[in-house]
């Protein structure tokens, strides 16, 4: 029997180990899309304790509490740090089978050097170890990122941002390079609540007057123009669905005038004006050699009551069946047939959109550079073991695994880099059964030169880092 999260967690046969310990463990992090805020990265954050830095945004961890009936004082609200990681420490052992085990014991042992099991009798050992170190010099935001041995981080920044500690790390002597990337959902959205008072701040933060439907395409080239000045490689898109409805200027200026002056919209109208925007951004990334990451199949605050207890983003959504494929492919075509489609990679938060997803992105491929289209890595609900190695197999059997950039944390944490490790035994491990199986030859040098593409150097030569 395997011993738990030991040095060959994960591995089955050996060649999965060789390829891990010899190739892909050593390759550095290129964490393309993340949420971590720049300015902790620039002051060099420090945490008090495990609570502070495990609980205090993780969305994971908060639904896991709550799916054991723990009280929301214990998760959001007001209770004491030690009392909330110890609900949270109870709640963890029975989550068998769950990804945020692995990471969490992951994360102990590589970033604490704990060798236990943290469970309701072992919390204030490990309490009490991990607010030892925390109070070391090396035990903060910028040593953490050392520690997992990250090259490239790629924040997730809105448009008016004016990119200030981007420009401090970017003259600093930190290691680590640290990139914006444009997320204009606000903008696209004229739906949701809030879309005038955000057009009014792009106006003010680009200095242009917007009036019309055409001044927000402006407002939002001007931008950026400014982040690329910053060293922006990427552009970020959360939407509910992929949509794509074609409409004259006349009818997307009357939706946005509608939208301004405070009127609902219809889903059509809605789906009109976004199609617009999405059009000229992603002729614009283009242009700028930048990636477009598009999210989707997410359903956005199902639970009423929580909303409106607790606001977004704070654990409540949930996966979602949309009919995204004829859209994307009707949006993707638009952008062909005006030689205007940027890089792109397409993340659906509905595992059941894999192949359509793969065969989809082989028929937009480009001699542009190998692997222009990308199926992202097993987003948010579908980043554990099942849903990694499903994503890999949909994309080994319908296009080219060794064009694949690989794994993101899409994290606000500062641990979360152990999930790349966690990925690159599960790419390893996949690989190793096909060998040991006969499926593909035993050539290590080839085998490694696959996995570090995988690990590393696809995503620094997709994203031009």
């Amino acid at each position: 029997m395997a011993g738990f999260l030991d040095e060959e967690f994960l591995l089955t046969n050996a060649t999965a180990s060789e390829l891990y310990h010899n190739y892909a463990e050593p390759m550095p992090i290129y964490d393309y899309h993340c949420h971590i805020e720049p300015k902790e990265i620039w002051g060099d954050r420090r945490f008090e304790n495990l609570t502070q830095l495990w609980l205090g945004g993780d969305h994971y961890k908060w639904r896991i509490m709550r799916s054991n009936g723990v009280e929301e004082r214990y998760i959001t609200g007001d209770a004491p740090d030690r009392e909330k990681f110890q609900r949270f420490a109870e709640a963890l052992p029975r989550c068998i089978g769950n990804p945020m085990y692995h990471w969490c014991h992951l994360e102990l042992k590589n970033y604490f050097d704990y060798q236990g099991i943290l469970n309701a009798a072992t919390a204030q050992e490990v309490w009490d170890l991990s607010c030892e170190k925390l109070r070391e010099s090396e035990y903060s935001a910028r040593g953490f990122i050392r520690r997992s041995n990250v090259a490239v981080i790629g924040t997730t920044d809105d448009p008016c941002s004016d990119l200030a500690y981007h420009r401090l790390l970017a003259t600093s002597d930190f290691e680590t390079k640290v990139y914006p990337s444009f997320r204009p959902d606000p903008a696209l959205n004229p739906h949701k609540p809030g879309f005038a008072a955000y057009i009014e701040k792009l106006s003010r933060t680009a200095g242009v007057e917007i009036c019309c439907a055409s001044d927000v395409a402006k407002a939002l080239t001007r931008r950026m123009e400014y982040f690329e000045e910053n060293g922006c490689r990427s552009a970020d898109h959360g939407l509910d669905e992929i949509v794509y409805r074609e409409a004259s200027a006349e009818q997307v200026e009357r939706i946005f005038q509608k939208a301004i002056g405070g009127a609902l919209l219809t889903k059509e109208e809605a789906a009109c004006y976004q199609t617009y925007l999405l059009m000229h951004c992603a002729t614009q990334y283009a242009r700028l050699g930048w990636v477009m990451q598009l999210h989707f199949s997410c359903m956005r605050n199902p639970n009423s009551r929580a909303f409106d207890l607790l606001g977004a983003d704070a654990g409540f959504d949930s996966m979602a069946v949309t009919d995204s494929c004829g859209n994307l492919y009707a949006l993707m075509d638009a952008l062909e047939r005006r030689q205007s489609l940027p890089k792109t990679i397409l993340y659906s938060l509905n595992p059941a959109d894999n192949q359509w997803i793969d065969t989809l992105i082989g028929a937009f491929q480009s001699s542009e550079l190998p692997g222009k289209i990308q199926h992202g890595s097993a987003w948010w609900f579908n980043d554990h073991k099942t849903g990694m190695t499903d994503q890999l197999i949909s994309l080994a059997n319908l296009g080219i695994l060794g064009n694949f950039v690989g794994m993101l944390t899409d994290s606000r944490s500062f641990l979360s880099y152990a999930r790349h490790e966690y990925f690159r035994r599960i790419l390893c491990n996949l690989i190793g059964n096909w060998v040991e199986a006969g499926e593909y030859p035993a050539d290590l040098d080839t085998l490694g030169s696959l996995v570090q593409d995988i690990c590393a150097n696809n995503a620094k030569r997709y994203f031009r880092f």
